[in-house]
């Protein structure tokens, strides 16, 4: 068993040498062969260079340089494409996830999960970040209809199957456990210790309300595209089925006054509401064969 460290960052120098040292003694007590891939999207303090020089003294760390900042999604997924071990551990590089929590992670793995979620249970952050964060696991539980408690906790662990099936980009990064769970892998969570931010403040943004509706966006784009990718056709069909329905009932009513009355009863706006909502619903209907016709050639050039 082998094992893949990948750790994103921006303007961590301060942070980068004692979480090396802890990063040693966390993962030499598994006594496994291991990588540590530090991934620097594009930092403007002198992060970069205390990297080349762990790399330099230390065979086993490898450095990916971004030319610019580009996100923790993006930042994430050039470390998993760079990772060659069995099991994947992530976390953040500014001290607050702790790395002694690693082995933990691994041994839930080890019972059977493809997919082991840390649950920062005594979260050390203000409380603001505390209440945004309540909120965003709340609703994601709500939508995504997976029972977690932090879905955006930066300590991880997953197998190379998991890693394979992630394409991040976005702030996908935010519904790791989504796409894990959404793909059918075994998930579950553990509480882990998190520790107060020692330097500086968050350098990937903070969740407020600013950035709330993009977070929505990008949970409901991962409900999606994990849902309804093969199958697109359910998705607008059954909407448009409903439009339909809707239309159709609406124009059926009036015609029915204008059979046995003579007259529409003055119900002309719902004669137009109900062909409005009928040429809605065969659009979306036709836009649902169109997506499976893509999807399907997708599939058959794709094997």
């Amino acid at each position: 068993m082998t094992y893949s460290l990948v750790i994103p960052l921006k303007n961590e120098a301060e942070s980068l040498l004692p979480l090396y040292k802890e990063l040693k003694n966390a993962i030499s007590s598994l006594k496994k062969e291991y990588e540590i891939i530090f991934v620097d999207d594009g930092s403007t303090d002198n992060s970069y260079e205390v990297l080349k020089s762990l790399e330099n003294k230390d065979g086993n760390i490898k450095v990916i340089k971004l030319r610019a900042n580009f996100g923790k999604s993006y930042a994430l997924d050039k470390g998993l494409e760079a990772s060659t071990g069995e099991i994947i551990i992530t976390l953040d590089a500014d001290l607050q996830d702790d790395p002694a929590e690693i082995p933990k992670l691994i041994s839930k793995l080890n019972e059977g999960f493809d997919f082991v979620n840390g649950w920062r249970k005594k979260r050390q952050d203000n409380i603001t970040k505390k209440i945004s964060s309540n909120l965003f696991n709340l609703g994601t539980s709500f939508i995504a209809g997976i029972r977690l408690h932090d879905f955006n906790c930066g300590l991880k662990a997953f197998t190379k199957e998991v890693a394979k099936e992630l394409h991040l980009r976005g702030e996908l990064h935010r519904f790791i456990p989504v796409l894990a769970a959404k793909n059918k892998f075994r998930v579950t969570e553990v509480a882990v210790n998190h520790r107060p931010r020692k330097y500086g403040e968050s350098k990937f943004g903070k969740f407020g309300l600013g950035r709330s509706w993009k977070g929505i966006l990008d949970l409901i784009t991962t409900v999606f595209i994990s849902d309804f990718s093969a199958k697109p056709a359910h998705f607008f069909g059954s909407i448009g089925l409903i439009f339909f329905t809707i239309g159709f009932l609406m124009d059926a009513y009036v015609t029915y006054l204008k059979i046995t009355t003579g007259t529409t009863q003055d119900r002309i706006p719902l004669l137009i509401a109900g062909v409005l909502f009928i040429l809605l619903g065969v659009q979306l209907i036709s836009t649902g064969l169109i997506a499976e016709m893509v999807a399907s050639y997708y599939h058959r050039t794709k094997s």
